[in-house]
């Protein structure tokens, strides 16, 4: 596939720790937990594979279509996530012209707002075990846009896995500091699934 692949993975890996599925440890989890909320996930919307041989063994463009609709997905997932929580601070009183750029997310990894009651259980139930911005959910979209971009090449494989310690590093310069434990766990959980791949061959 043509596809600049540091750059595409470090895109995705990126929105996917500093954007989703941060602030969950925090003693302020309760107010921070807006920051992982999201929306209804689209019924369409592509299913994540359990096996990379799956994705893998994908014809090239099939590859290429899944990459297209992870990107897509995360796109729309962060633009109703966005939408939503700047709508929540100009009722504080905050301003979308003070919140460019990563000062959204400083904003966000400080706490100092509040958030009504449903989108806090939201929230909490997207970074729940099994929610779509949790832990497993998570670690396995990275891995899956990693394969797809890949395909079943293990050179290609190490570079995409370089390229998502990339995005890790560049989360952490966006939210102004150490990341929350549900993203340590979730870089632990893909670095067991390239682990796994390369084991497998």
């Amino acid at each position: 596939m043509q596809v600049n692949q540091d750059f595409a993975v470090r895109q995705y890996a990126q929105p996917q720790q500093a954007k989703a599925v941060s602030g969950a440890s925090s003693a302020k989890a309760s107010e921070k937990a807006a920051e992982t909320s999201y929306t209804t996930p689209d019924t369409d919307r592509v299913e994540l594979s359990s096996n990379a041989k799956d994705i893998t063994k994908m014809s090239d463009s099939d590859r290429a279509s899944l990459v297209d609709s992870l990107k897509r997905d995360l796109d729309n997932q962060m633009s109703s996530f966005t939408n939503m929580m700047m709508k929540t601070f100009q009722k504080q009183g905050i301003t979308a012209a003070s919140l460019q750029g990563d000062n959204f997310w400083k904003f966000m990894a400080s706490g100092n707002y509040t958030v009504d009651a449903k989108t806090k259980a939201d929230a909490q139930a997207a970074i729940s075990e099994d929610g779509f911005w949790g832990v497993k959910q998570t670690s396995q979209r990275i891995f899956d846009f990693a394969a797809a971009v890949a395909g079943d090449d293990v050179e290609t494989m190490k570079k995409m896995q370089e390229a998502v310690e990339k995005g890790f590093k560049e989360a952490g310069v966006a939210w102004g500091g150490d990341l929350p434990s549900i993203c340590g766990d979730t870089h632990t959980a893909v670095n067991k699934l390239f682990d796994d791949y390369y084991a497998s061959h």
